[in-house]
C-alpha cells in the first residue's frame, strides 16, 4: 500500500503506465460536482468510481481483497482511516466474486488516516478496511480501478 498526497503523484508514474494515467486524471479533474456513479477513461482497463457516504465504525467492515484490479482510491473531500493488512492466509470470509472483482477475509488491520488530496494505492496482495470513521463523517472520494 502506498499513501501520499497528490503533490507527489509524479513520483509514482514509475509504476505503470496506467497508475500513471489514473493519477494524471485524478490530478486533472474537478471530483466536486461529478455524478455518483462510474465514469469510464479506458473502457475496462480504466475506470472512476465517484462515492460520496458517511464512514461508518471498523466493526462494521472486513478485509477486502482484489484479483483484477489494484485500487488508487483518492479523496476529494472529508477524511477516513483505511485499515490495511498484507495478504497473508487470513480466514477467507467470502470467497472471491470475478464479477465484482473482490473477496472478504477476517483479520487485524493497521490504520491510517487520509484526508482530502491525499490518495492511496493498493494492489492485490494489499488487503484493506476503506470508509472507517467514528463519529461518522461525510466523505467524498473516487476509487480509479486499474486493471492489472
Amino acid at each position: 500500500m502506498i499513501i501520499d498526497t497528490l503533490d507527489n503523484a509524479s513520483l509514482y508514474a514509475p509504476l505503470g503506465r496506467r497508475i500513471a494515467a489514473a493519477l494524471d486524471y485524478i490530478g486533472n479533474t474537478d471530483f466536486s460536482s461529478m455524478a455518483v456513479g462510474k465514469h469510464p477513461i479506458d473502457g475496462e482497463r480504466l475506470f472512476a468510481i465517484v462515492n460520496e457516504y458517511q464512514t461508518i465504525p471498523c466493526r462494521e467492515v472486513e478485509l477486502e481483497g482484489h484479483r483484477r484490479y489494484i485500487d488508487v482510491q483518492y479523496l476529494v473531500s472529508g477524511a477516513e482511516s483505511i485499515g490495511y493488512a498484507p495478504l497473508n492466509g487470513q480466514p477467507l470470509l467470502k470467497e472471491y466474486d470475478g464479477n465484482d472483482d473482490y473477496a472478504l477475509y477476517r483479520g487485524e488491520a493497521t490504520f491510517v488516516r487520509i484526508s482530502a488530496g491525499m490518495f492511496a494505492i493498493l494492489y492485490p496482495h494489499d488487503l484493506h478496511m476503506p470508509c472507517i470513521g467514528e463519529p461518522p463523517a461525510a466523505v467524498r472520494k473516487v476509487v480509479v480501478k486499474v486493471m492489472i
